[in-house]
This record gives C-alpha cells, structure tokens and sequence, in this order.
C-alpha cells in the first residue's frame, strides 16, 4: 500500500513561500494551474488532432532554434502546435518572474513539451522509463550544477496524472552510500570540476551552436555526468528499484498544475496523458541554501 505525498497548496502563497518550499525540494501544488491555459479549441487540437500526427513522447518547443525539431507535420500544423507551446512557455517565464524573482538573473528558460502518449505500460529500457523512480540530469545540455526547475500543468480533463517519489536527493544521499560510489564512477572521488579537455570541449560547441544552436544539447560536464550516474543507478539496480520504504504517491487532478526541482526529487510517472512541461535553468548562485542543492552534496561528499 503507497501513502499519498502531503502536497501543499500554493494558490495564493507569497512569492519567497512559493521560492523557499521549491529550493526545500518540495513539490509545489496549485489546484487549479496559475498561469492562463491554451485556449479549449487549442486544448482539442492538442488532445485530439495531435497525438495523430505525432506518435512520440514529446512535441517540444527549442528556443535556441525557435523551432520544434523531429516534428513531421505540415506547415499549418507545426505553426501552430509551436505557437501554443511557446505562448505557455512566456507565461511560465512571466510566473516565475512574478514569484521567484531572485532566481531571474542569468536563469535560461529552456523548452515546453507537450506529452500527448499515456506514461504507463510503454514498456522503455529502464534508462528511458519515466515509471522508474529517478532523478533529472543534463536537461539539454550541460548544467555545471545549476538547477533544473520544472512546471507541470495536467491538461487531461478526466484523469489524475500520477507521480511516485521515493524522497528529496539529500535524503536519498544520506540514505544509500550506494548512490555516492554511482557517482564517482571507479573513482576514488567525486569529479565536479572541468577538466582541460571538458572546457575546450564545451567551447566548441559553444562556438558551433552559433550556427547550428542545437549543438548546445549534446554538451556535458563533470557534474552532469556524476548525476547522470545516479540517474541510471537508481533506474537500473534492482535493490535500489525494491526499496520502497520511503515510496508514497501523488496524484495531479485535472487542469492542476505544479513545479519541483527534478534533480532535487526523486520522480516518476506512474501514469498520465496530456501534459504540459516547462523546464528553467536557475544558476546554482542564485539558490539561497546552497547546501540543500545536489552540487554541494556531492561536493560535500568527495
């Protein structure tokens, strides 16, 4: 039996509550979502129309290239689904602007998804399931320890998303030594700092993505790597995956929406269709207990 997470509404909480509660790694809950949804004729278009045009997980919207890549659909329809998507995206900019403004300086306001496929039973290799319990890292390229904030909005009108979490990634460290020898990766430490090869490495594709602005996904750094460890620990070690001693569940109604630190709590998606997601990048110095975030954990740890 699974013991539903204690979500807090935040419906109408001040912004440093709001900013606190997330940097904590809670997940913060608001019923109905805060921010103005797509319009109900576009709703039905991306409910309806299109998961027929696209049968992939996601439909993202790339700033970087103002563009949604691997999309094959006809002009009028890609017009479209990118206008949606970068409309919802400027409202979560503007939200976070309004509620966390501390985090703004130098943030980097990343893609939306729109994730039309039901999340249960895709039968994925575990690095790829999202109904393992995990946590996020690499969002689109190199982080260098900044943090990966994300903004959930269920657009299914008659069913729950529904998420599992096994507690908050300083819990989890804490807990499992294990998770601490998944980082080092055979080494004797926990490698955060770039290396020689690392930094001329990003500086070419920094300079490529000039011309080519995808490029900047395929970057990486020491510390993404460390997490990225983790990340297929936690998914792939069979002891890891049957400790459910610290497992509860929560459930997303219809049109609510809700935003965590995915790499500061462990996730999955039990189940769900129809969601919205924005992810924001906010630089590790503008966190206010920088204790609390991965990147000192593990430098605490080496």
């Amino acid at each position: 039996m699974t013991e539903s997470y204690p979500l807090r509404r935040f419906d109408e909480a001040e912004p440093q509550e709001i900013q606190t509660a997330l940097e904590r790694c809670e997940v913060v809950f608001f019923e109905r979502c805060p921010v103005p949804l797509p319009l109900p004729e576009d709703l039905r278009f991306l409910r309806e129309a299109l998961p027929q045009q696209h049968k992939v997980k996601n439909v993202s919207y790339h700033p970087e290239s103002d563009s949604i890549p691997r999309f094959e659909a006809s002009a009028e329809v890609q017009e479209r689904v990118k206008g949606i998507l970068k409309t919802h995206r400027q409202q979560v900019g503007a939200f976070f602007e309004r509620n966390a403004p501390g985090w703004r300086p130098g943030w980097r306001l990343g893609t939306t998804s729109f994730r039309a496929v039901e999340e249960r039973g895709r039968n994925l290799e575990a690095r790829s399931n999202s109904e393992i319990v995990h946590i996020d890292a690499g969002a689109y390229g190199a982080t260098d320890g900044d943090r990966i904030l994300r903004f959930f909005v269920n657009l299914n009108p008659d069913v729950d998303r529904v998420w599992g979490t096994k507690g908050s990634f300083a819990e989890l460290f804490a807990r499992h030594a294990e998770l601490a020898q998944a980082a080092r990766g055979g080494r004797a430490a926990i490698r955060l700092q770039k290396s020689l090869g690392d930094k001329l490495y990003s500086g070419v594709l920094g300079g490529l993505s000039k011309v080519y602005p995808l490029l900047k996904v395929i970057d990486s750094s020491p510390y993404d790597r460390a997490m990225r460890r983790i990340h297929n620990y936690m998914k792939e070690t069979e002891s890891f995956r049957a400790d459910l001693s610290t497992y509860r569940e929560i459930r997303f109604p219809p049109f609510s929406a809700w935003s965590v630190f995915t790499d500061g709590r462990s996730h999955s998606v039990i189940s769900g269709r129809f969601a919205l997601v924005t992810t924001l990048l906010i630089p590790l110095e503008n966190c206010r207990d920088p204790a609390l975030t991965p990147y000192h954990i593990l430098a605490a740890a080496s």
